[in-house]
């Protein structure tokens, strides 16, 4: 095993055992915080039971991940780019949160104050991305390698493409924010992408991004220790939009934003279901889902939540297959 890969290892290894370690002394400290998740009485019954329970639990994982990337990643500018716009999402998480359950206004930060937060590190990341990188400004197109040699890409042009990967990485945060909805969905869901993203930034010699993409790992990990069903803790926007960061970001750097679509198949799936479930109702005056985003109506089809989130589990691995084999001939 080379030193890259051993590092790797620990990567996934320090954020995991940092995670799980602080796990009884965060979830009893917000506890006694009261801050609490609310409920919304309008989705499905069997929630009502979790009001209550500790938010913002992203908290550990993301003490996790920022240890084993200061520590293992701390010579790598990439690595240290996609760890800062991490913990920049995570921050506008935790203030959401803490507005939501301190504050008790129930809608957090407004939509406009979260969305200007998030472009403005979006956009400072890709703009250092591009000028301290060298990332440039092109776009790879997943399968075209088996078409055409070396595969294709097309160059997205200085205005272009900021726009475009700025979309990906305050897209891919708010999906994932949309996934987490049940136990142990968007923690599983997210471990999985990341695993991808270690063999993908490792093949690309890019080690710091791989070892920050372990941590991610390990740290999705360690929080399912205390976040499957039931869940003691839930991530709360303080997890969720530093999660999907992560991953956004770490598509930027490896040239990867398309595959992302793929691999992150159930984050599409359930913001498409969203955006449909309000595309009809306003104009038909009728849902197509009993209850969006996705993973509540399956629960509405009487499917119980640990089914749900293991069938979407199933379904991300393929996911990951498809989008990896994606690469398949590429340059």
């Amino acid at each position: 095993m080379n030193a890259d890969w051993i590092m790797i290892l620990k990567s996934l290894g320090i954020s995991l055992i940092v995670t799980i370690v602080l796990g009884p002394v965060i979830i009893p400290l917000l506890r006694r915080l009261k801050l609490g998740q609310n409920i919304r009485s309008d989705g499905p019954g069997s929630h009502l039971q979790k009001s209550g329970t500790p938010i913002m639990g992203g908290i550990m994982f993301l003490a996790g991940i920022a240890t084993a990337g200061l520590w293992l990643a701390n010579r790598s500018a990439e690595g240290m780019l996609v760890l800062g716009v991490t913990l920049a999402f995570g921050l506008i998480g935790f203030l959401d949160d803490f507005i939501k359950v301190y504050f008790k206004r129930p809608l957090g930060l407004r939509a406009r104050e979260k969305l200007l937060g998030q472009v403005l590190f979006s956009a400072l990341f890709v703009v250092l991305a591009v000028s301290v990188l060298g990332r440039g400004t092109d776009v790879v197109a997943p399968y075209s390698g088996i078409f055409i040699p070396g595969g294709f890409s097309w160059e997205a042009g200085a205005l272009g493409f900021p726009l475009f990967a700025g979309l990906v990485i305050v897209g891919t945060a708010n999906s994932v924010n949309l996934t987490d909805g049940l136990d142990g969905l968007a923690a599983g869901v997210t471990a999985l992408v990341a695993a991808a993203y270690v063999f993908i930034a490792s093949g690309l010699d890019k080690t710091g991004t791989a070892v920050l993409m372990a941590a991610v790992v390990g740290g999705c990990l360690g929080f399912l220790f205390y976040n499957r069903h039931p869940a003691r803790v839930f991530m709360g926007d303080t997890g969720s939009l530093a999660l999907g960061a992560a991953l956004g970001a770490t598509a930027v750097v490896t040239r990867s934003e398309l595959f992302l679509l793929i691999m992150g198949g159930i984050f599409v799936l359930e913001t498409m279901s969203v955006v449909l479930q309000v595309a009809s109702f306003q104009l038909l005056g009728r849902r197509l889902f009993r209850m969006s985003p996705l993973h509540h109506h399956f629960e509405l089809c009487n499917w119980s939540e640990k089914k749900v989130v293991f069938a979407f589990w199933a379904a991300t691995v393929m996911f990951v297959f498809l989008g990896l084999a994606g690469f398949y001939g590429l340059g």
